[in-house]
């Protein structure tokens, strides 16, 4: 049976001008349309003949047929890849995938907004009318076999975000993870890679992530700044954590929620004072 989407070693049972007819079925007849595709000229070894194995990928060209080719597609079925959107179309956003024909990435298959240029982790499925379409919602098809142990830091891609649950991450593009709500910190995006400490192997294999240590991390890095400033001031820094955000951003480099947080640290640890118009070291 010819299976769309998948890679298959198949036989050459008839050779035309333009190409060359495999199939499973070496008696495939002239009427066994359905057990029978084309693989055009170009891609035919000169070589070739009947009775020949090939492997090859099953698709759709330009005109809806399905064909084989021997070029190497960027994703297959079950696996989660990075995919370049090379275009965006009146029904959705179209993926190069290393074939003549780019992939359709429906908008209801989109987690957030895609643009021309844009790096997105998708899956490939088919869809009802037999077609190939890559989807953002990869849940099902990334993996729980991870090399990762508690303590391990990792980098994965946010694929989505859930009020209920977290960040839904997939670890190197392919391992399932989960950053909960607790554990979150600082600005996660949607589609953007993220930093993260593992905090659990769970029996099903599936990552449990926190990114807090790296926050903890980042607050003293901030804290130290302050200090430095604070120094450059004489000791004395000429505005409070109720500053204006323009004032704190251009001074620090820092947003003001990073600038406040930092603060409280020094606080906390007694190394600052603030005062109605300022901060001073204690």
């Amino acid at each position: 049976m010819i299976k769309i989407g998948e890679k298959q070693t198949l036989k050459i049972v008839k050779k035309v001008d333009f190409g060359v007819y495999l199939s499973e079925n070496p008696g495939a007849s002239e009427t066994d349309e359905q057990e029978k595709v084309l693989l055009p000229i170009k891609q035919v070894p000169e070589t070739a003949q009947v009775g020949d194995e090939m492997e090859v990928f099953i698709y759709r060209d330009s005109k809806d047929r399905i064909i084989a080719t021997t070029n190497e597609p960027l994703l297959l079925k079950g696996q989660v890849k990075l995919l370049k959107v090379a275009q965006m179309g009146k029904f959705g956003a179209f993926l190069d995938w290393g074939l003549e024909k780019d992939l359709m990435l429906p908008f209801k298959e989109q987690r957030g907004r895609v643009n021309p240029g844009d790096e997105v982790l998708v899956s490939l499925y088919v869809d009802k009318s037999n077609r190939l379409c890559a989807t953002m919602n990869v849940y099902e098809n990334l993996k729980t076999d991870s090399p990762y142990k508690k303590g391990d830091h990792v980098v994965g891609r946010v694929y989505e975000l859930s009020d209920n649950f977290g960040a839904f991450v997939a670890v190197d593009n392919c391992y399932s993870a989960l950053i909960p709500k607790k554990e979150q910190y600082g600005n996660i995006e949607l589609g953007k890679d993220v930093e993260a400490c593992v905090e659990q192997v769970r029996e099903d294999g599936k990552l449990t992530l926190s990114v807090r240590e790296r926050g903890l991390v980042q607050i003293e890095k901030d804290a130290e700044e302050i200090l430095k400033l604070m120094d450059s001031y004489e000791g004395v820094l000429p505005f409070n954590d109720k500053a204006d955000p323009e004032v704190i951003k251009y001074e620090t480099g820092m947003s003001k929620n990073q600038f406040k947080r930092a603060v409280g640290n020094l606080l906390k640890t007694g190394r600052v004072q603030i005062t109605e118009r300022g901060i001073r070291r204690v």
